[in-house]
């Protein structure tokens, strides 16, 4: 970009001496202006007239210039290369920031990983540890490989993976994918897969080759010049040669056929074109979304299918508590009391969640004996009451039965053995995910899926709610990408778009036709995969954005 600026900017205080030094040097200048303006283009010209794609822009500007050339039209060749390069770098502003930098995404990559090896534990490189090897994950580390716990238990922080606030809990028999992380106890792992097929190198490869099979609609000045250009250049030969056949006068006429290609070559539509989907770039910026290129808005003028990312996208990605539900004469201002009590240590989301709810902002010392069980809840013993707060396995491990068992995120609490009530959490949805999905459906998009890697309980619950009718649960990025592919090939007849936030939907943005990331919350390696950034979070703005797209079309076309 600063290369194509530094040369608009020689060719524009070149082209003013040639107007008025007298000849030969004026001829010279403007020659070499001309090529300096234009030698990418020639060349390109030339290349395509031996591979087939002879009629395109670069073969109608080129015509154009040589031929004001031969005339000695020296002004008019420069002004033609010079509008046509400041069209360019107009249209070029804002686009194309590169999707080679994948850093953030990086920083997911597991560096070591602690194997044991003749009892002794060493540090090695992941790709040095084979199949059915142990290693160690200690609290703190990213887990290096794919893995099946032997000992231990844990919360593991999924969200590089699934984009889940939510940690997982795992213990011995379940699996573990790399690239998460062991926020608390000591893991040992029989190693899977091999670091090559380990997840998180999947992860990388898809983010890295995703953009590559993404199909890039032709600009619009492509698809007229290869129409226009035929016929100018069939005109200008006819023009040419029949009168001079008639006439015998061929220097006249030949020279007539060229001032006839100079006069037809469209400079207004070579500059306002890309002035027009500038514009539409800038309006759409003032509204607060942020569109990488004209590419990105022509294809959200034919928008038909749009893909969600549940949490932190349609949601606010933080949990909240939805419901008490007490048993009979239980009160439930009782049950949430006990659960903020014997919550009242951890710095687990849920138990911040439940703390929240009954204290507040206020921050509050709690007079108890709190043991945490990983994986599992909490015991505690509050006012000389043995109080178990936790998920059904707890209940189960502790033989307390459960009159009712509820889906989605809950927390059950027990006092001295017997069932107390239940808490059930949720995702809370943002303000403006409902109307957003109005106002699209108002813009012409047809379909609405949403993706995520929660539940499916809790994908079924906030698709109900907000009338989404198709919807994928439990999710890896693998199976994201997979899924767009899927739905790339159903919607052959518009451009599919995927809105999401987290590092995890990295790969996915940049396979869809169209990649909208959040830009408040939203993770820098999803902002440097999508096409488009909503600044502010606010999901009314793809809407806003597919009508500033259709507008920006409809002037380009007049």
């Amino acid at each position: 970009m600063k290369k194509d600026l530094i040369r608009i900017l020689c060719g524009a205080v070149l082209f003013v001496p040639t107007l008025f030094l007298p000849s030969p040097y004026g001829i010279l200048l403007a020659v070499f202006t001309f090529l300096l303006l234009s030698y990418d283009v020639l060349l390109s010209a030339i290349k395509n007239l031996f591979g087939g794609n002879v009629l395109d822009e670069n073969f109608l500007m080129s015509v154009a210039g040589i031929g004001a050339l031969l005339i000695g039209e020296y002004s008019e060749a420069i002004a033609v290369m010079l509008f046509y390069r400041i069209g360019e770098a107009f249209e070029h502003y804002a686009v194309n920031r590169s999707r080679k930098s994948v850093a953030a995404l990086m920083d997911i990559r597991p560096d070591h990983a602690n194997v044991v090896r003749d009892g002794y534990t060493s540090v090695v490189a992941p790709f040095e540890v084979a199949v059915g090897e142990t290693i160690l994950v200690k609290p703190g580390e990213r887990v290096p490989l794919d893995g099946t716990i032997l000992q231990g238990s844990s919360s593991l922080d999924v969200a590089a993976l699934t984009g889940e606030s939510l940690p997982r809990e795992v213990t011995v028999g379940d699996t573990v994918l790399s690239g998460s992380i062991n926020q608390r106890g000591l893991l040992t792992l029989r190693v899977d897969t091999e670091f090559a097929e380990s997840t998180v190198v999947k992860i990388l490869d898809m983010m890295e080759n995703a953009s590559s099979k993404k199909s890039v609609p032709e600009r619009f000045i492509t698809r007229f010049a290869a129409v226009y250009t035929p016929i100018v250049v069939g005109a200008a030969v006819l023009l040419g040669v029949i009168p001079s056949l008639l006439t015998g006068e061929w220097g006249v006429w030949i020279e007539r056929a060229l001032s006839f290609l100079v006069v037809s070559c469209p400079c207004a539509l070579v500059i306002s074109v890309p002035l027009s989907f500038f514009g539409g770039i800038g309006a759409a910026s003032k509204a607060g979304v942020l569109i990488k290129g004209s590419n990105t808005l022509e294809s959200l003028a034919k928008l038909k299918t749009v893909l969600f990312d549940k949490t932190g996208t349609l949601t606010e990605g933080a949990f909240s508590v939805a419901e008490i539900c007490p048993t009979e004469g239980v009160a439930a201002e009782e049950v949430l009391r006990l659960a903020a009590y014997g919550e009242s240590r951890s710095t687990h989301p849920i138990a911040l969640s439940i703390c929240h709810a009954y204290f507040g902002e206020t921050a509050t010392e709690v007079s108890a004996e709190i043991t945490e069980l990983a994986g599992f809840g909490v015991r505690a013993v509050i006012e000389n009451k043995r109080v178990c707060i936790g998920n059904e396995k707890l209940m189960q491990a502790e033989q307390i039965s459960l009159p009712i068992t509820y889906a989605g995120t809950t927390v059950y609490v027990a006092v001295d053995g017997k069932y107390l009530g239940a808490i059930r959490l949720s995702d809370r949805e943002k303000p403006s995910s409902a109307t957003a999905l109005k106002e699209l459906r108002h813009a012409g998009v047809k379909k609405f899926v949403m993706l995520t890697g929660d539940t499916r309980e809790a994908a079924v619950e906030l698709a109900d709610r907000l009338g989404i009718s198709h919807y994928e649960a439990e999710l890896l990025p693998a199976d994201k990408v997979s899924i767009t592919e899927r739905y790339l090939e159903e919607n052959r007849d518009g451009t599919l778009a995927f809105v999401g936030d987290g590092i995890n939907d990295a790969p996915v943005l940049a396979r869809a036709d169209i990649g909208i990331a959040m830009g408040m919350r939203g993770a820098d390696a999803a902002m440097e995969a999508a096409d488009a950034v909503i600044m502010d979070d606010d999901l009314r703005k793809v809407a806003k954005a597919v009508r500033i797209a259709r507008k920006t079309g409809r002037i380009a076309r007049q």
